[in-house]
C-alpha cells in the first residue's frame, strides 16, 4: 500500500493528432497560450488559457485537460489490444481478457438477468438470524467485492519492512468521506438526499419490501459509522495509524464483535494485527452490537447492490450514475466500451499491461529516462548539502536515504500470474467475484512470505506515478514516460519542467511530512534531530496556511493540512527539476526557441502538465476527500515560492503572483 501515491491525472502518447499537442520543435505548446494573461499574474492561464477558453468538458467526464486528451488516445490503444486478444483465439491470458470484455459488452444478456446474479448473495444475508453471524457475513461480503465496515490489507510492516503484517482499517461508507454525512451545508444536505434516493432505487430494483425505509435505516447506520471515522488529516499520520495489537488485546479493546471468527473466515491465521484507527474499531464493534439486526442486514444488502450496480442491468447502472452525477456533475456516462476496458484493467491489469508494453513502450525508452532521473537524484544530493534548516547530522542520514532509493521504470521485471483466476464466458458477475477472491488471496497470501520488492502497485498502462515510503521506491509506469511528458526529440527544458517535475515530486515524497518519518530502509523511524523536525514543521505549517486561503469554489477552501504532503512534493519537485535541468546544461547556455528562453520553456512545460478544467461538483468532492489540490493551485500556488520563477519572468511588487521574499515558503 502506498501512503503517498500521487494521483497525477496525466497521460501520455507517442503520436498525438490532437491540436492541443501539435508541439513545435521547442516542445512548448504555444497554441494553448493566452497572451492576454501575464505569467507574472497567472502562470496557469498564461500557458493554458487559450485552450481553457475554447474547450468544454465532455459530457461523460468530470474534468478534462492533459489527462483527458491523452487518456482518450490511451483508451483507443487499450481497446485495440483487448479486441485483438479476443479475436486471436489464443488460450491463457488473451482468452481471459477477451471473455471478460465480451461478458461486460453483452448488454442484452445483462438486462435480461436483472437482479438475478446477486439474488444468491441477498438470500445469504436474509438467512442471518443473529449478530453472532455478522463476522461470517462481512467476510463473505469482502470476498465478494463489497465495501465492509472494516478492511484488511497485507503490506510490509511499518517498523520492520522485512516482514508483512496485516493492517485493519476503517471503511464501509457509501459516500466519499465522513464529511459528506456530517457537514450541515446545503450542498451536502442535497448530496445526502441523493444518496438516500440512490439506496431506495437499488432496494426497489432488487425487489426489497419498504425500500425507502431500508434506505433511511442504512443512512442512519452509516452516519453513525461516519461519526467514529477518523478524518483524512488524522489518517495522514503514520505514527498514530501504526497500532500493533494481539487478537486478545483487540477483543478486549473493541468488544462486541468476534474478530477471531472474522479473520478465520478470511482464512487469515494470525495472532496479531496492526490497527490503523483503534477508536474506530471500538466504535464499529459497539455499533455492531447495539444496532438493530434488520438495519445491519439492510446495510449489507446495500453494499452488495452497490458493488455490482455497474455490472447489472441498465436500471441498476442508471441509479449508480445518478449518484455519480450528483457528486461530480458529470452529464453522461462513458461509452460502454470504455467501461468494459476499465473492467478488464481492474481485474487483469498486468495481463493487459504486458500487451501494452510490447506495442507502445520500446525498450530504449527506459534508457532515455535514466539520465534525467539520475540528474534529479544528483540535484537532491547537492541541495541537501545547502539546506539551512537541516543539521549536518540529519543531512548525512538524508543522503543515505536518497542513495537507497529504488527507481522502477516502465513495467515490472516479473509479471503477475493469472493462471488461477477463472473467467467464466458469459458470466460477468461470477467472473468478477472470482477476480475479487483472486486478488484478496494474492494479498493475504503474502503473510509469512519474504517481502517482494519487485511487485508494482500500478500497471504499466496507468497514467500516474508513485512513491512508496515502505519500499523507499519511486515508480513511473510506461504510460507516463512518453511525449509530451518525456519526448527525446523535444527541448530538454520542457522535458525537465514536465516529467522532471513528476520525478522530482515523487522523490520529494520521501522527505515530505509523511515520507520523512520513514528511513532509507523503509522503516517508520525518526531519523531527524528534534530541532530539524521543528524547523521543518514550521515551514510546512506556513505552506499549509498558504493553501488554506485558496477558495476554488465559493465557500469551499483547500484543506492545507490534507494536501500538505502533495504541496510539499510539488514545491520540492519543481525546484529540484529546475536544478537538475541546470545540471544537464553542464555550464552551457540554453538557446532561445520559439521566442522563449530556457527558463520560460521550463515553466511552460510544468504549467502545461496541469492543463485541466474541472466541474464545480467534482471540485467540491475533491476538496473534501482528495489529498491533492486542484490543478490550477498546483501551478500558481507553487511557483509563488520558487526563486527561479521570479527570475524567469522578472516579477515585481504589484504582480499578482509576487510574494515578498520573507513570505515565500522555502523548504527545498
Amino acid at each position: 500500500m502506498s501512503f503517498t501515491t500521487r494521483r497525477l491525472m496525466l497521460a501520455s502518447v507517442c503520436l498525438c493528432t490532437s491540436a492541443a499537442f501539435a508541439a513545435p520543435s521547442s516542445g512548448v505548446l504555444l497554441q494553448n497560450f493566452d497572451p492576454a494573461v501575464r505569467p507574472q499574474d497567472d502562470l496557469f492561464r498564461h500557458v493554458n488559457g487559450g485552450w481553457l477558453s475554447k474547450t468544454a468538458i465532455p459530457a461523460d467526464k468530470t474534468s478534462y485537460g492533459i489527462d483527458g486528451l491523452l487518456d482518450d488516445r490511451n483508451q483507443d490503444w487499450l481497446k485495440a489490444l483487448v479486441e485483438n486478444a479476443a479475436a486471436s483465439g489464443a488460450p491463457g491470458e488473451a482468452k481471459k481478457i477477451g471473455d471478460l470484455y465480451a461478458a461486460y459488452m453483452d448488454e442484452a444478456h445483462l438486462n435480461a438477468l436483472g437482479a438475478a446474479p446477486v439474488q444468491p448473495l441477498l438470500a445469504e444475508i436474509d438467512a442471518v438470524q443473529s449478530r453472532s453471524e455478522l463476522p461470517a457475513l462481512f467476510t463473505q461480503l469482502m470476498l465478494q467485492g463489497g465495501n465492509t465496515p472494516v478492511g484488511a490489507y497485507v503490506h510490509p510492516d511499518a517498523k520492520d519492512v522485512s516482514r508483512y503484517s496485516l493492517d485493519l482499517y476503517q471503511s464501509g461508507l457509501g459516500l466519499p468521506d465522513r464529511d459528506f454525512y456530517l457537514d450541515k451545508g446545503a450542498r451536502f444536505v442535497k448530496l445526502r438526499a441523493a444518496y438516500r434516493s440512490y439506496a431506495t432505487e437499488l432496494f426497489t430494483l432488487a425487489g426489497e419490501k419498504n425500500p425507502a425505509a431500508l434506505a433511511k435505516q442504512v443512512m442512519a447506520f452509516e452516519t453513525a459509522l461516519a461519526r467514529v471515522h477518523w478524518t483524512k488529516v488524522q489518517n495522514r499520520d503514520p505514527v498514530k495509524t501504526y497500532n500493533p495489537r494481539t487478537l486478545k488485546a483487540l477483543a478486549k479493546e473493541a468488544p462486541g464483535y468476534d474478530w477471531a471468527a472474522w479473520l478465520k473466515g478470511l482464512d487469515l491465521n494470525v495472532d496479531a494485527v496492526v490497527v490503523s484507527q483503534p477508536s474506530y474499531l471500538k466504535g464499529f464493534a459497539k455499533l455492531a452490537q447495539s444496532s438493530d439486526l434488520g438495519t445491519l442486514k439492510a446495510y449489507a444488502k446495500l453494499r452488495v447492490l452497490e458493488a455490482y450496480a455497474p455490472y447489472l442491468s441498465q436500471p441498476f447502472f442508471d441509479a449508480r450514475f445518478a449518484l455519480r452525477r450528483a457528486l461530480t456533475g458529470v452529464e453522461q456516462p462513458l461509452p460502454r466500451w470504455k467501461r468494459g476496458i476499465s473492467t478488464v484493467e481492474n481485474n487483469l491489469g498486468e495481463a493487459l499491461g504486458k500487451l501494452y508494453v510490447a506495442q507502445h513502450f520500446p525498450p530504449e525508452a527506459k534508457a532515455k529516462i535514466a539520465a534525467l532521473v539520475q540528474n534529479l537524484l544528483k540535484a537532491y544530493a547537492l541541495k541537501i548539502d545547502t539546506l539551512d534548516w537541516m543539521s549536518p547530522e540529519t543531512r548525512i542520514k538524508a543522503k543515505e536515504k536518497l542513495a537507497k532509493f529504488t527507481v522502477k521504470v516502465g513495467y515490472p521485471d516479473q509479471w503477475r500470474d493469472y493462471t488461477a483466476l477463472e473467467i467464466k464466458p458469459g458470466d460477468l458477475i461470477g467472473s468478477l467475484q472470482n477476480a475479487n477472491r483472486f486478488e484478496l488471496r494474492h494479498n493475504f497470501g503474502k503473510l509469512g512470505q519474504p517481502v517482494d520488492k519487485t511487485e508494482w502497485q500500478m500497471t504499466p498502462q496507468t497514467i500516474n506515478a508513485y512513491y512508496d515510503p515502505q519500499q523507499n521506491e519511486i515508480c513511473f509506469p510506461a504510460a507516463i514516460l512518453q511525449a509530451p511528458y518525456f519526448d527525446a526529440s523535444a527541448d530538454d527544458a520542457v522535458n525537465y519542467g514536465a516529467i522532471g517535475g513528476v520525478i522530482g515530486h515523487e522523490v520529494t515524497h520521501g522527505f515530505d511530512d509523511e515520507g520523512s518519518q520513514f528511513d532509507g530502509n523503509g522503516n517508520l523511524n525518526n531519523w531527524w534531530t528534534a530541532d530539524d523536525r521543528k524547523r521543518f514543521e514550521a515551514k510546512a505549517k506556513q505552506l499549509a496556511k498558504q493553501f488554506d486561503a485558496y477558495e476554488p469554489v465559493k465557500g469551499q477552501h483547500i484543506n492545507g493540512e490534507l494536501t500538505l504532503g502533495e504541496n510539499i512534493a510539488d514545491l520540492g519537485g519543481i525546484i529540484m527539476a529546475y536544478k537538475a535541468w541546470q545540471i544537464s546544461l553542464d555550464g552551457k547556455s540554453s538557446p532561445v526557441l520559439d521566442g522563449k528562453n530556457g527558463d520560460e520553456r521550463f515553466f511552460a512545460g510544468y504549467a502545461a502538465s496541469w492543463m485541466t478544467k474541472v466541474r464545480d461538483e467534482a471540485l467540491v468532492t475533491q476538496l473534501k476527500s482528495d489529498p491533492h489540490a486542484p490543478a490550477e493551485y498546483r501551478v500558481n500556488g507553487v511557483v509563488v515560492n520558487v526563486p527561479a520563477f521570479y527570475k524567469a519572468y522578472d516579477l515585481k511588487a504589484g504582480d499578482k503572483l509576487f510574494k515578498p521574499e520573507a513570505e515565500r515558503v522555502s523548504i527545498w
